[in-house]
């Protein structure tokens, strides 16, 4: 089918709502939140822009405990013997207790820094091959030993590390805000390749903000140059890319059936690309960014909205259903949007007033997190301080 008739298509079915689900609970924090959840047994935990780390029962939400730093939270933690592991603006990593909240180790990196408005993640720690690997904003990717702390290589790089790390066959593949992704020896940091991005007019450096995904024999991620690129695991060369006219692209890809599903930031669209040659197959049409990963669950996938949205897209269908709408979206829908769900007359999203039209955004309860699923519950965090747990067939 014409992709171009595929999109109006989409349009006219997009509007459905799924609605078959049931809000099991939200719990409230004291900041915005960026950072997605993980879970173990009966325990979610997730950071928060209020400094603290949570600790929630899963059922109904409920505080078990709570471990406060100097800083925002706003990555994803990683569990690790009996450890949660994560990170904070305030330049610190910490390694704390999950039974007795008392802090394990804490590793200190030159510090961490805010590349602009846009810049809404810090870099998730990743366990693999016995170490732990994480970015930073002082431009370093760190190997650092779990059980201790105690740093084990670290790889510079010429711009801030706000990416995950993505480790595959004994190799680290990492972009950073210098417009490089770069392939490191994880057994000790040494550079094996690396990849300039092409940059663009705006955005010569051609920023690389989130992590990557392995497809085959290529490495597949997004820039701030308007690009997503697939390049040869091997070599770093490129095998292909597609240029999103007019907006980055921060979210990671997922890869489902060789093809790779990633959202859009400005050209408010969420796509499928052949992960093959990266030819188009179809485009959902957005109000809105999406900047956190989609994920899959029963052969549908899920991802969440600038907008404030939980959003399915049917595969058997070919259909983009909303599923939830948080409560400030619900609230101040009408403050960015029009009954016809675009822009109301006047506001204007990169104006002189840009920083208060992205505050309005945020102001909807957006969906900036990644969600995570289990035993059928859909749980995420939103920009208006909210966490989420919502089943996505219980009816009540």
């Amino acid at each position: 089918m014409n992709i171009l008739i595929k999109i109006l298509l989409l349009t006219l079915v997009s509007s459905s709502v799924y609605g078959q689900g049931s809000l099991m609970w939200k719990f409230a924090t004291n900041n915005r939140n960026y950072s997605s959840a993980i879970i173990d047994k009966n325990t979610l935990y997730i950071g928060s822009g209020d400094s603290c780390l949570y600790a929630l029962n899963k059922v109904n939400g409920r505080l078990k405990w709570k471990y406060q730093t100097a800083g925002e939270i706003k990555s994803k933690p990683l569990l690790y013997k009996g450890t949660v592991i994560f990170n904070s603006t305030d330049g610190f990593i910490y390694a704390v207790d999950i039974e007795n909240q008392q802090l394990k180790w804490k590793f200190k990196t030159k510090g961490e820094k805010r590349q602009d408005i846009w810049d809404y993640f810090l870099s998730s720690p990743v366990y693999a091959e016995g170490k732990i690997f994480i970015g930073s904003g002082d431009g370093n990717l760190y190997s650092i030993d779990p059980e201790n702390g105690k740093l084990l290589w670290k790889f510079k790089s010429n711009g801030s590390i706000h990416a995950t790390p993505l480790i595959y066959n004994e190799k680290v593949f990492i972009g950073s805000f210098d417009g490089f992704f770069y392939a490191l020896n994880s057994n000790n940091g040494t550079l094996i390749w690396k990849f300039k991005t092409v940059g663009d007019a705006y955005f010569p450096k051609g920023e690389i903000q989130k992590g990557a995904t392995i497809y085959k024999n290529s490495v597949i991620f997004g820039s701030r140059d308007y690009n997503i690129y697939s390049l040869d695991i091997e070599t770093g060369r490129g095998m292909w890319n597609m240029k999103e006219k007019g907006s980055w692209i921060i979210a990671s890809p997922l890869i489902v059936d060789d093809i790779a599903y990633f959202g859009t930031s400005d050209s408010h669209r969420f796509c499928g690309l052949s992960a093959d040659n990266g030819y188009e197959k179809f485009s959902f049409p957005l109000n809105m960014r999406v900047y956190g990963e989609a994920i899959l669950f029963e052969d549908d996938i899920y991802f969440g909205c600038f907008n404030g949205k939980l959003y399915k897209i049917d595969r058997s269908e070919e259909k983009l259903v909303e599923i939830f709408q948080t409560t400030a979206s619900k609230e101040n829908y009408n403050t960015v949007y029009n009954e016809k769900e675009v822009f109301k007359d006047g506001f204007e999203l990169y104006g002189e007033d840009f920083k208060d039209a992205e505050e309005k955004i945020l102001n909807l309860g957006s969906i900036i997190s990644t969600p995570i699923i289990e035993d059928e519950t859909i749980y995420f965090s939103d920009a208006n301080g909210y966490i989420y747990a919502y089943n996505l067939k219980l009816n009540k």
